[in-house]
C-alpha cells in the first residue's frame, strides 16, 4: 500500500468511493453527490492536505483522507477537521490508519494543534477506529443531522497533534 500526495486528476478516482459512501450509507449527512469539478477545486485549495492510499502494483484507488478548517475565525487556526473515506475492500485492512498517521503527522507539522473527527453515531466501526488511534470522544450532538427520513446523532472526537 502506497501513500500519496492527491492530484487534480485523481478526482474522478477519490469521487467514485465518494459517493458510494454518500449514497449507500447513513456515514454522512448529505445526499448531495460530488463532482470532479468540486474535488479537483479541494485538492487544489488544499495543498498537502489531500491524501491517497493505492494498492501496490494494482492502481486502484483504496481510500483518501483530507483535512481542513474546523470552523472560521483566528482562535481555531491550529485546529483542522478531517474526513476519512475507504474502498469498500479497503476496510479492516490497516489502510484507514496508514492515511490517518499520514495526516495527523502532516497537520502536526504544519503547526495544527488538535484535528477533530465527526462522525455519525450509526458508524460504530469509525468510533472504535477513531478510538484505536488515540481520539477521544468530546461530545455528542443529538439529532443535528437528517438524512433518508432518519434524525441521526453526531459524535465529536479530537486528538491533539502537538504539545505545544
Amino acid at each position: 500500500m502506497s501513500i500519496r500526495a492527491a492530484e487534480p486528476e485523481d478526482a474522478a478516482a477519490i469521487a467514485s468511493i465518494w459517493n458510494g459512501m454518500i449514497a449507500g450509507s447513513l456515514f454522512t449527512f448529505t445526499n448531495q453527490l460530488k463532482t470532479e469539478a468540486e474535488i479537483r477545486a479541494l485538492i487544489e485549495a488544499r495543498p498537502r492536505a489531500v491524501w491517497l492510499a493505492e494498492a501496490d502494483g494494482q492502481g486502484g484507488l483504496a481510500g483518501f483522507v483530507t483535512y481542513g478548517t474546523f470552523r472560521n475565525g483566528p482562535g481555531y487556526a491550529a485546529t483542522v477537521e478531517h474526513s476519512i473515506v475507504l474502498a469498500e475492500g479497503a476496510r479492516r485492512s490497516g489502510t484507514g490508519r496508514l492515511l490517518m498517521e499520514r495526516a495527523m503527522a502532516e497537520a502536526a507539522q504544519q503547526g495544527m494543534h488538535v484535528m477533530v473527527a465527526g462522525i455519525s453515531a450509526v458508524n460504530s466501526g469509525a468510533v472504535a477506529f477513531h478510538a484505536a488511534l488515540g481520539f477521544v470522544e468530546a461530545g455528542r450532538l443529538r439529532e443535528v443531522g437528517r438524512k433518508n427520513d432518519q434524525w441521526l446523532d453526531l459524535i465529536l472526537m479530537q486528538k491533539t497533534l502537538t504539545s505545544d
